[in-house]
């Protein structure tokens, strides 16, 4: 069963990633932030789906989604092209990432669009968790990091969360005095103590599963590490 929505409004977060507000009438959304909705299109007169996270909080009529468009990703360029006043058909959200105990500290993981269910997973914790948290996120350059200025005012308001940007191209970027390489290499950073924590961690494969190793090298259960990993070239193929 799907749901029509309607965009509401487009915003170009960075030079490949667009923010879509779409909104539906007479309905809330009801998810756990991290979940994810099915984008239905058309391809070549068949009708398919794709998966894309809401990056809002739930409880209103209106879904956000950032959608980095793919030159060969149907998906991405289907949303892309999406005006204000299109509608588009959406199921309702599902999916099994999810912030599971608000006791436990946090340690958010994220490379590229990962950032995008683990956000709302950030602020959910911000309002309602009683341990720490910690967000280690990963891109080329300072142009590409999307929710960077509101996980700059988070991170202001709520003295239990910590932000830090990794770089892995910024060699030639003067204005850049942060950390850089990647994430899994300053993950060791964030860990004061494993035994009360859990680890959220989303992005592409080959990050998820070094950190995930590294993880249980120091000695985290791996039933405290909760994963999502997808090709960062067919992420909607």
């Amino acid at each position: 069963m799907t749901l029509t929505v309607t965009v509401e409004d487009v915003h170009q977060m960075t030079p490949d990633v667009k923010q879509f507000r779409l909104a539906a009438d007479d309905h809330t959304f009801e998810y756990d932030p991290g979940q994810h909705t099915m984008v239905h299109f058309e391809n070549d007169g068949e009708e398919e789906a794709r998966p894309y996270t809401a990056a809002n909080l739930p409880g209103t009529d209106e879904l956000v989604l950032a959608i980095k468009r793919y030159d060969d990703g149907n998906a991405s360029v289907f949303m892309h092209e999406r005006r204000p006043g299109d509608e588009i058909e959406i199921e309702e959200l599902d999916g099994n990432l999810r912030v599971r105990d608000f006791d436990r500290d946090a340690v958010f993981v994220a490379t590229g669009t990962g950032i995008t269910p683990l956000y709302p997973m950030l602020k959910q914790y911000a309002e309602e968790g009683d341990g720490d948290a910690h967000l280690v996120f990963g891109e080329r350059d300072q142009e590409h990091l999307i929710f960077r200025e509101s996980l700059d005012q988070l991170r202001a308001e709520h003295e239990n969360l910590d932000v830090n940007y990794v770089l892995s191209d910024a060699d030639d970027d003067a204005d850049w005095n942060g950390k850089t390489g990647h994430v899994q290499d300053h993950l060791p950073d964030a860990l004061d103590g494993v035994d009360d924590t859990d680890f959220y961690v989303c992005g592409v494969p080959e990050m998820v599963v070094e950190t995930r190793e590294l993880l249980e090298d120091e000695g985290v259960d791996e039933e405290h590490i909760y994963t999502e990993g997808w090709e960062s070239d067919a992420a909607d193929d």
